[in-house]
Order: structure tokens, then C-alpha cells, then sequence
């Protein structure tokens, strides 16, 4: 591994958290870790990155042990790798082109193969020039063209179709998605948004009871959006929605590629804000979901914190965490999705959202209007209806777009 930032405060203690993450990267790969190069770098060198001294010394390092594979932990230019890939004889890749790997290996709907494929693709045609280089002693003369050019500008509009194809498809999924959702618009939505691996899904399957989820304690175990019913108690029902994991430096390729996934999160009524309690450098993460969320447009979303993992947390740590998180976002919630009744605390504070969203309402609207009436048993909870007089006197649980698209219609929306 080679971890090479700029200098600034903080790097050190920084490059030692982003190598350790990098690690985790390369397990989940597949990949063993052999050693490690660093280097801080006032400006990375244009052509290949690192110094020359320090070309040098991962030289020295190859050999001493035996590494066959060198991955960055920055994003490198096309150039740059393939600079680096011939001092070196070794295959280069760097943090983006890692994290693409372990999404294609992972990807297990086919929707979520589109979606890999089409951000690999996006991310390898910059990079076409570096694949062919074994042609390149082959080279055009005046008023020719060698057979390299001509192979990857056949490559380039091969992979430039694909791309194509792969976005009309993922429209034709984002369509039906639209469709799936607006049959739930009823219900009240939550989405679980988080750094990886900081026990989503795991909070799903506890809440859910459905032990077909898919959990393991690795990087980005799971990438497809998976929706359950969960009870909340009292009648009560929420439609919760695991999301992709995020994760610092993340290609965004793959966040343009995964958008159509993530839409869950624009719609949901409450985003769940999952934070791991045990990890040392868990305000970073935070941070960094933070930050992608804003990228994807959702950050006036209302947001529930959940730190999970207070289990792994010794009492005095437990307390200390408690103290900061009360004063940092008084609303949170402290679980852990394998204590017993670890979750009630979310359970709580999900119920209470929800009936927060849809407060109880008394809907008045004439008896010879079947199409409102219908419009709000789809759209509402009914929990009581009665004939008064030329007037159908509704109590049920509505939100706020729903109770003003009545209004507009004609019915008379009160609280109850």
C-alpha cells in the first residue's frame, strides 16, 4: 500500500486512519497486505506521483517483499499509473479503481451489476491509452495511423455505446422505481444512510425479524436497497430502506452510478443517520456521509442519528460518548442491533416520528365525492368514517402534502 498526502496539520494521524481503512479495502478484495510506503508530499510530481527517491525506495520494498500488486490511496491520472506501472514492472491501482473492484465482485442484482459496470466503464476510458501500451512501439507516419490509435478508437467507441445502453437501462429501473414508490406514498419511509460497515443492515434484520438479510463484518457487504415493514407497536408501521454504506474518497463515478439506487433516500420521510459508536474516528465518518448526502442533494432531509455498537463501548467510554452525543445532537439515540431490546430506543423514536408526520386529522367531505374518499383511504390511514348529515366525517392519519391536496380539492381538514 502506498499512502502518499499532501503536507498539511493533522496528515500523519490522518494517512495512518486512511491506510488502515485501505487495508480493510484490500481484504475485502481478496488481497493480502505485504507492507506499506508513505510519504508526504508538498505537491505530487505531475508524472508519476512520488518522488524519485521515493520511487526508489517502493523499488526496495517490492523486492524485500515480494509484492506483486501496488494500490494508492490517492486517485492517480491515467499517466501517472502507467509511469509508475513501467519503473516498477508492477500492476498499479489506486483507492478508486480498488473500491470499483470490490463493488463488481459484490454486485449481486442485476441491477446493481449495471450500475457497477457503467461506473467501471466511465473510469477506464480516461485510461485506455495506459491499457494499450504494448502497441505503442507500433507508431503512425505522416498521413497514417498506427494499429494503436485505430484499436483504441475502436475501444473508446465500443465503450462509449455501452455507456449508452447501460444509462437508458438504469432510466427504464429508475422509472419503475418511481412507479414501486408511488404505491407506498401512504406509508411513512425511513432510510438507513451510513459510513460502511457501520451495522445497517444488521439493524434491518433486528427490527424486521427477517433473517434472510444479508450481514457480514466487512466493507460494503451490502450494495443493493433492500425495504422492509417494520412494526412499531400501536398499529403502527414503518417502510425502512438500507442503503449502499459510503465511504472517504469515494469515485464519483459510482456515486453518479448509484443515484438511482439512492433516491430512496430523497424520498424517505426520515433518514437514519447510523454512526458506529466503537470506531475511534467515528466523527470523521459522520463527516463524510454528510458531505455525500449534500452531494446528492437531500441535505434538508430530516435526520435521525442512531450511534450503534454501544456494546463494544467499556461503561466509562459509554458514558463519555453519552455526554458528547447529548450535546453535540440531543435527539439521538444510543442501540445496539445485537444487545436484547437494543433497539427499542430507535423503535421509540421511529414511532414518534411517525406520528409526528402524520398527525391525526378529522377530513370532512361530501358523502357524493367517492374520488376524494378514495384519494384518502390510498393515501392516508383511516381509523374511523361515519355518515354525518350530506358529509362523510373522517379520523385519519395524514401528512402534510396530503392534508393540503385535500384542502385544495375541496374536503376540510382539522386536527382530531
Amino acid at each position: 500500500m502506498v499512502g502518499a498526502p499532501p503536507k498539511r496539520s493533522g496528515a500523519k494521524h490522518h494517512l495512518a486512519e486512511h491506510l488502515a481503512e485501505l487495508a480493510e479495502l484490500t481484504d475485502t478484495a481478496g488481497a493480502v497486505v505485504v507492507g506499506e510506503v508513505t510519504q508526504f508530499l508538498e505537491r505530487p510530481n505531475p508524472g508519476t506521483y512520488l518522488g524519485k527517491g521515493k520511487l526508489g525506495e517502493l523499488g526496495e520494498a517490492i523486492a524485500r517483499d515480494g509484492a506483486t500488486l501496488l494500490i494508492f490511496d490517492d486517485e492517480l491520472t491515467p499517466a501517472q499509473a502507467r509511469n509508475i506501472e513501467e519503473i516498477t514492472g508492477r500492476r498499479v491501482m489506486d483507492r478508486a479503481e480498488l473500491i470499483l473492484d470490490i463493488f463488481a465482485t459484490r454486485a449481486r442484482t442485476s441491477e446493481a451489476r449495471m450500475q457497477v459496470e457503467l461506473a467501471q466503464l466511465e473510469y477506464m476510458l480516461p485510461r485506455l491509452t495506459r491499457m494499450w501500451t504494448h502497441l505503442e512501439k507500433f507508431r503512425g507516419g505522416i498521413g497514417m495511423r498506427g494499429p494503436g490509435e485505430t484499436q483504441l478508437e475502436t475501444d473508446r467507441r465500443l465503450i462509449a455505446n455501452r455507456i449508452r445502453v447501460l444509462r437508458d437501462r438504469l432510466a427504464d429501473v429508475q422509472k419503475s422505481r418511481v412507479v414501486q414508490r408511488h404505491g407506498r406514498r401512504g406509508a411513512f419511509r425511513a432510510a438507513l444512510v451510513g459510513y460502511t460497515n457501520v451495522g445497517k443492515s444488521s439493524i434491518l434484520r433486528a427490527l424486521s425479524a427477517d433473517q434472510g438479510i444479508f450481514v457480514e463484518n466487512r466493507l460494503f457487504a451490502t450494495l443493493d436497497p433492500l425495504t422492509r415493514a417494520v412494526d412499531l407497536g400501536d398499529g403502527r408501521q414503518v417502510l425502512l430502506s438500507d442503503t449502499v454504506g459510503f465511504i472517504r474518497k469515494l469515485p464519483h463515478h459510482l456515486v453518479a452510478s448509484f443515484r438511482a439506487t439512492l433516491e430512496e433516500v430523497s424520498e424517505a420521510d426520515l433518514l437514519l443517520h447510523v454512526v458506529d459508536a466503537s470506531h475511534p474516528t467515528w466523527e470523521d465518518q459522520r463527516q463524510v456521509v454528510d458531505t455525500v448526502l449534500d452531494e446528492l442533494g437531500v441535505e434538508n432531509r430530516p435526520v435521525l442519528y442512531v450511534f450503534n455498537k454501544i456494546d463494544r463501548l467499556s461503561p466509562p467510554d459509554l458514558a463519555a460518548l453519552q455526554d458528547r452525543v447529548t450535546r453535540l445532537m440531543p435527539n439521538a439515540v444510543l442501540v445496539s442491533a445485537t444487545a436484547d431490546d437494543g433497539l427499542e430506543p430507535l423503535r421509540r423514536a421511529l414511532l414518534a416520528a411517525e406520528r409526528k408526520e402524520r398527525p391525526l386529522s378529522q377530513v370532512r367531505l361530501p358523502l357524493s365525492d367517492g374520488k376524494l374518499l378514495a384519494e384518502l383511504h390510498r393515501n392516508g390511514e383511516v381509523i374511523e368514517q361515519r355518515a354525518e348529515g350530506d358529509e362523510w366525517v373522517v379520523t385519519a392519519r395524514v401528512d402534510a402534502a396530503t392534508a393540503g391536496r385535500l384542502a385544495r380539492l375541496g374536503a376540510v381538514v382539522s386536527a382530531a
